[in-house]
């Protein structure tokens, strides 16, 4: 603490990455006159459109899907919680999950998860639990999971209200009529999202970027691409380094 307080004392701006309450805490000890960027908790998701569901074309979704699922195995802000699939399509969104719990399955023998935590792993067996008599009462619901570990869990619901993973590739699929029914089902996390991975054709992919901005999210890439930013990404839509900067104004 001593430390900290030493360097807060002497910074002009400080930068932080975490939860909240953690941000809150280091902003209340910064003195006055420190800048401070906090980038703090956020979730990100998802969006198939039905129209780009059909043919060869989704076996590469359903592999984009998995790569978003895996990559650093959900526990960065910008993994998704959720994919939701637009229903009209040639593969329907129980489907998608279903061929995305097989694409999950073989990914564990090249690129298995590793161990978690006894507490994480017993969350993960509870929840799988829950939705198995969920899914034996409920057409609408179905799951699927590795068997005898919990390195992944795919879970299919009717119902399109969002809802938070437990993570270490534990992934739900939520069929949705459009982008608009998906938007209100995740209105719980408006203002928190980062990321939204996409999959539509071009000539509705702008439409979709448009009213995913206007909505408030701060970026949206391609399916596959969710942990993958680029360097000049805009961390929470905030400029990569002019807040790194104190600028001096000449008026002449």
């Amino acid at each position: 603490a001593k430390l900290e307080e030493a360097l807060f004392s002497e910074a002009t701006l400080v930068t932080a990455t975490g939860d909240d309450n953690t941000l809150r805490s280091i902003r209340d000890r910064l003195p006055i006159g420190v800048r401070f960027v906090g980038y703090g908790h956020k979730v990100s998701f998802g969006f198939i459109a039905h129209e780009a569901l059909s043919g060869f074309s989704s076996h590469k979704l359903i592999a984009r899907a998995a790569d978003d699922v895996i990559a650093w195995n959900q526990l960065g802000c910008l993994s998704p919680h959720i994919f939701y699939v637009e229903m009209g399509g040639a593969t329907s969104p129980a489907q998608f999950a279903e061929h995305l719990a097989e694409e999950l399955r073989k990914r564990e023998s090249t690129h298995p998860r590793g161990p978690v935590g006894v507490a994480e792993a017993s969350n993960i067996a509870s929840r799988r639990s829950f939705y198995a008599v969920r899914a034996a009462h409920d057409a609408g619901t179905k799951s699927w999971g590795s068997d005898q570990s919990t390195a992944w869990t795919v879970v299919f619901e009717n119902d399109p209200q969002f809802q938070l993973s437990c993570l270490h590739r534990f992934i739900y699929v939520k069929a949705v009529g459009s982008l608009h029914q998906a938007l209100c089902a995740a209105d719980v996390v408006h203002g928190k999202v980062s990321t939204v991975g996409i999959a539509a054709l071009e000539n509705r992919a702008t439409a979709i970027a448009q009213q995913l901005a206007k909505w408030g999210v701060t970026r949206i890439c391609p399916l596959g691409q969710m942990q993958n930013p680029p360097f000049t990404w805009r961390h929470d839509g905030r400029p990569a380094l002019e807040d790194l900067i104190t600028w001096t104004d000449w008026e002449q």
